[in-house]
């Protein structure tokens, strides 16, 4: 699986929540389901500049099945995500809905 890069990443986060982020570290997350992987990859964490209810958040891209392309994720940290795992849980449980 290759990776996208951190500057994608971080302009993906600015775009799609309308401030500015800077790279604070990056944190491996291996996410199971039902004792199976869900996901499993690194999550970049930004800090926020500018933006109005958070000062963090959580991103990661993924390929998209079928396609050479990728989907982007930048979850912010708020409400019950807390944390990387956190935000990847809500990404999975967001698509999940979606597919319904």
């Amino acid at each position: 699986m290759t990776e996208v890069d951190v500057i994608q990443l971080q302009r993906a986060v600015e775009r799609m929540h309308t401030c500015k982020a800077a790279l604070a570290q990056s944190v491996p997350v291996t996410e199971t389901f039902e004792g199976k992987t869900a996901w499993e990859g690194v999550v970049h964490v930004f800090d926020l500049k500018g933006h109005l209810t958070a000062t963090r958040a959580y991103a990661w891209s993924s390929p998209i099945e079928g396609s050479d392309k990728r989907r982007f994720f930048a979850v912010l940290h708020e409400g019950p995500v807390k944390s990387p795992a956190d935000a990847v849980r809500a990404a999975i449980v967001a698509e999940a809905r979606e597919r319904k």
